[in-house]
């Protein structure tokens, strides 16, 4: 007996599910899920070893039900990991299997959006969510003249087709130079469902700064 945690990607053009990743013991991905969902993991793995049972164990956070129970939870946890390449000159800010975050910041919200939106602001890299900070390195919006709008789309687009530092945030200048979510998933492969809450979060600030302005 003891913890374990199963890693897998969906592929999600057709929903298929590929296990990337399996470790027999209790890591950092076990200390993630217990702080999410309040099981602890690591006491219940040492318990078992002793020669406890589940349903002999109590839940520490219902205090009613054993801790055979799978735990249910209300509310989204998000994982956001820092990248600090300033520090390290020779590293190339492109993304991949090889793990190049110095950091990395857990949030929780009743919503995805709320989620993301404390994760990113908790990050301590300057920013306090997804735009609306008045840090954007760029401002589609502002650019009117249609060959640097052009030039503009072109950098975008190189910066979200490939994995980076800052793909989130140029995720949120795709959106404003008008691309759609169809149009960005064929870019990136991110699932649409993400794309989407992304694009509500812009809406909800360009619709605060238009009733600000009238």
């Amino acid at each position: 007996t003891g913890g374990s945690n199963i890693q897998f990607a969906i592929n999600p053009k057709d929903g298929d599910m590929v296990v990337i990743e399996m470790n027999p013991r209790v890591s950092r991905s076990s200390a993630l899920a217990s702080k999410a969902t309040g099981f602890p993991i690591a006491k219940i793995a040492a318990k078992l070893a002793v020669g406890y049972t589940l349903d002999e164990l109590p839940n520490d956070i219902t205090r009613e039900t054993p801790a055979s129970f799978e735990p249910t939870i209300d509310y989204v946890v998000t994982k956001i990991p820092r990248w600090d390449f300033g520090k390290f000159p020779g590293a190339k800010d492109i993304l991949g299997t090889q793990m190049k975050s110095v950091g990395e910041a857990m949030s929780i919200g009743r919503t995805f959006k709320e989620s993301l939106q404390k994760g990113i602001s908790s990050l301590e890299i300057g920013r306090f969510g997804f735009g609306a900070d008045g840090k954007d390195k760029i401002r589609p919006s502002e650019v009117e003249d249609p060959q640097e709008r052009e030039l503009l789309r072109q950098e975008i687009v190189q910066k979200i087709s490939r994995p980076n530092s800052e793909r989130l945030f140029y995720l949120r200048y795709a959106f404003e130079l008008g691309m759609s979510v169809k149009e960005i998933f064929d870019y990136t492969g991110i699932d649409p469902w993400f794309l989407e809450n992304l694009r509500e979060i812009l809406d909800c600030e360009q619709n605060l700064v238009a009733a600000f302005k009238s």
